[in-house]
């Protein structure tokens, strides 16, 4: 059983040419809208893999509430822990240049009165040896709450230390599991512009330090993780990527949930990043999710 702990938004994307610079306007070529929030997105991955997934979170009271819930709910997610506060649903207001890169502004919301409570009941329900999956699009101190009622409780926690935060390095230090960019990564060991070979290095130095799990995702160039004492390598598909939102929240999804069906380290590895690319294939987070049957015909 996974439980997520995380943000629920809606998705407003539009696509362009290239990205702004700062202060310029372009021209549009697309608009649409799509359930999104990098919680939302992640329990819907790790249900698209075939995991039994519980998603605990907010959603305001307005016309935003239903669509941002809605794909979670045919994929038959338990949504028996998602409130509905007064105030807005949370949003992001995404860009999508010509070659696939994004950028992207997160207004929480409801996302914001996600609460420590919330977190201690979520993680009351699990039981040991089940994962909890987090990000940081919902208040620290509630992350915080149930990083440490994941460790009372014998869960196994997953943190993907996205957005990027002051707090992150602090929380990564709670998990059993995390998941960073190249640029996370920097952030939680204070090195800026490393090498490939200085990168390995300190993610083996830090996997010795603390006994975690730690995993960066470098995009096209693939997956590096220190696990059980080893360097591991993977690489997903060779593709011409469409639309990058979502690519790392379906790893994260989709590595959970192998990890969870009992798939040794290195195939659950693989099996996340292959998902990753294929969620590059299409418009949006959530309709960018790959299937399970999909992903197991790509690998």
């Amino acid at each position: 059983m996974i439980t997520v702990f995380g943000s629920i938004n809606m998705d407003l994307v539009a696509t362009t040419p290239r990205l702004p610079k700062p202060g310029e306007t372009v021209p549009g070529t697309g608009f649409a809208t799509a359930a999104g929030g990098k919680g939302a997105n992640q329990a819907l991955a790790a249900r698209r893999a075939g995991a039994s997934v519980r998603m605990v979170g907010a959603v305001g009271r307005d016309a935003f509430a239903a669509p941002a819930l809605d794909l979670l709910d045919k994929a038959g997610t338990d949504l028996s822990s998602v409130a509905q506060v007064d105030g807005p649903t949370g949003t992001a207001l995404i860009l999508v240049g010509g070659d696939g890169e994004n950028m992207i502004a997160v207004v929480p919301g409801a996302n914001g009165t996600v609460s420590p409570e919330q977190a201690k009941d979520a993680v009351s329900r699990s039981a040991e040896g089940d994962f909890l999956m987090l990000q940081l699009e919902v208040p620290v101190a509630s992350v915080r709450a149930a990083l440490e009622a994941a460790k009372a409780r014998g869960v196994r926690s997953v943190l993907n230390t996205a957005p990027l935060i002051p707090e992150a390095a602090e929380l990564a230090r709670l998990a059993d599991i995390v998941i960073a960019n190249e640029t996370e990564f920097e952030r939680l060991v204070g090195r800026d512009n490393l090498s490939a070979s200085e990168r390995e290095e300190m993610l083996l130095s830090m996997h010795g330090d603390t006994g975690q799990t730690l995993i960066i995702t470098l995009g096209a160039d693939g997956v590096i993780a220190a696990e059980g004492g080893l360097l591991h390598r993977t690489k997903g598909l060779k593709i011409e990527p469409v639309d990058t939102v979502g690519a790392g929240d379906t790893f994260c999804g989709y590595l959970t949930a192998s990890l969870d069906a009992g798939l040794v380290f290195d195939e659950a590895l693989r099996r996340a990043a292959v998902a990753g690319s294929l969620a590059c294939l299409k418009a949006g987070a959530q309709p960018s999710i790959p299937l399970a049957a999909e992903v197991t015909a790509s690998l």
